[in-house]
């Protein structure tokens, strides 16, 4: 079954069980020492279900051990539910929403879905290459000051893309958009031996230099495609699109403090998309093999700030 009926969104121990195919294919692992020769699956009225004993490091686990559902009261099916719908929204899935729809508090529908994107933050090599090009965009993330109260200037955030054509995205929150401090995110992630496009942005020029090719539309001067069709930004402003469609109908706030993690979300499922061949299932199975490695507790999400 691939849609929201499957078993293992209500049945825990389906649940378990999924996680179990997806995490140990080969069979359990130990989170702590990486033995796969010599573990025990424990049985007995006392034990709960899905416990194992490792016995190189004497240590028993199961297989939420080095995750982000790790000591979690949560039953893991609806854990596994709420992936689902965090991956399977275009423009995200709010906390309130998630409270309502699992049946738990605010508060852990809060806590798990920045667990859930913590798990879908993906550190992968340079962007671009040979024949490739990568689009650089900023945009900026608040309200607007005819809708506050006091009428002062709205807290604008400041959210810096790159989207390869065809191909993946990476979205950064920066804390000021400048030539110094965007040239290490780009050269980090991009290919030198990319073409880069960008809008008429002084920031960008310097940096540009250091590509295969660099190409500028001015946008003040009402040019948006040239070059037949090659030189434009339109698809960071697609992947813009989204996200600011995510802050302003679903999550209506993004505070400074977890902006990172929104991004990686957006990321996520820029990353996945339809159009790269994955569907919701498919989409979902990935978030949840990137839990691994990724435990985070209530203290840590103000400290990880970006």
């Amino acid at each position: 079954m691939t849609d929201i009926t499957n078993p293992i969104y209500s049945d825990a121990n389906k649940a378990r069980e999924h996680l179990e195919a997806l995490h140990w294919p080969q069979g359990p692992v130990c989170p702590r020492c990486g033995s796969m020769d010599r573990i025990t699956k424990l049985a007995g009225k006392s034990t709960r279900p899905g416990v194992h004993k490792c016995n190189e490091c004497a240590k028993p686990f199961t297989v939420t051990v080095g995750t982000v559902m790790e000591d979690s009261k949560i039953p893991l099916n609806k854990w596994l539910l709420a992936f689902r719908l965090l991956a399977g929204g275009k423009k995200g899935f709010s906390a309130y929403e998630l409270h309502r729809a699992l049946g738990i508090t605010y508060k852990s529908a809060w806590f798990l879905e920045h667990r859930i994107r913590e798990a879908m933050k993906s550190d992968g090599g340079p962007m671009g290459g040979p024949d490739m090009v990568v689009e650089a965009d900023e945009t900026y993330v608040g309200g607007k000051a005819k809708n506050r109260a006091t009428r002062k200037p709205a807290a604008k955030k400041a959210v810096v893309a790159l989207v390869e054509r065809d191909g993946m995205a990476r979205s950064f929150h920066v804390g000021n958009v400048t030539a110094n401090n965007l040239r290490p995110l780009i050269v980090t992630n991009v290919d030198r031996a990319s073409t880069l496009m960008t809008d008429e942005s002084p920031v960008y020029t310097r940096v540009g230099r250091e590509f295969n090719g660099h190409h500028a539309v001015n946008h003040s001067a009402g040019e948006y495609v040239a070059l037949g069709g090659f030189k434009h930004s339109n698809t960071a402003e697609n992947f813009f699109s989204i996200f600011k469609r995510g802050v302003v109908g679903t999550y209506h706030h993004m505070s400074e403090a977890h902006l990172a993690r929104y991004c990686a979300e957006f990321d996520f499922r820029y990353n996945t998309r339809a159009a790269l061949g994955f569907n919701d299932v498919e989409r979902t199975a990935l978030a949840v093999k990137g839990a691994r490695g990724k435990r985070l507790t209530y203290r840590q999400p103000r400290s990880l700030a970006a």
